[in-house]
C-alpha cells in the first residue's frame, strides 16, 4: 500500500545556519562597557549619572536592533532582558567605579 504523502508526520525544517544566541547579548554588553568608559572619561563627574541613563537608553534601543536582525522569534523577550540587564550592570559597576574613584582624588 503507498503510503499517504500528504501526512508526513509533522517534519520540521532545520535551521540552515545556526546563529548563536549569546554573541548578540554579549555584543551590547561590551557597546555597554565602551559606553560607559568613554562618558567616565569624557563628562564632567556631575553629570555623570545622567549621561549613563542616556547611555542605558542607547543600550535598550540596541538590543533591540541587535536582536530583531537576528530573526529569530524564540527567546526574543529573555535575549532583549538579558542584554539590557547586563548592560545595567556593566555600566553600574564602571559608574561606581568612577565614583569611587572620584571620591579618592578629592
Amino acid at each position: 500500500m503507498p503510503r499517504d504523502v500528504r501526512n508526513n508526520g509533522g517534519m520540521t525544517a532545520p535551521e540552515i545556519l545556526p546563529r548563536r544566541r549569546a554573541a548578540g547579548v554579549i555584543a551590547v554588553w561590551v557597546v555597554a562597557a565602551l559606553v560607559a568608559l568613554a562618558i567616565g572619561i569624557f563628562v564632567d563627574p556631575d553629570w555623570r549619572g545622567a549621561w549613563l541613563l542616556v547611555g542605558l537608553g542607547f543600550c535598550f534601543f540596541l538590543a533591540f536592533a541587535v536582536q530583531l536582525a537576528s530573526g529569530r522569534s524564540q527567546g526574543f523577550i529573555v535575549r532583549i532582558s538579558a542584554s539590557v540587564l547586563g548592560a545595567l550592570v556593566v555600566m553600574g559597576l564602571l559608574g561606581a567605579g568612577f565614583a569611587l574613584a572620584e571620591l579618592l582624588t578629592v
